[in-house]
């Protein structure tokens, strides 16, 4: 999560709701799970278009 938000912020987004699951970290066997919550329209259309500016090979 930290190196996804780090990532984010090198292009100028922020995902405010950006945050680790708690039911995914209280299961007997913990499977951390990555929330990515809402953004506005404004956010989704520049993450698209950081997306996009990558070539295929660098997006995991």
């Amino acid at each position: 999560m930290k190196e996804l938000r780090a990532a984010l912020a090198g292009v100028g987004i922020t995902l405010p709701s950006l945050r680790l699951d708690p039911a995914s970290l209280a299961r007997e066997t913990p499977c951390p799970l990555v929330e990515l919550g809402g953004c506005s329209v404004d956010v989704a259309v520049r993450l698209a278009a950081a997306l996009r500016a990558r070539p295929a090979a660098e997006v995991r």
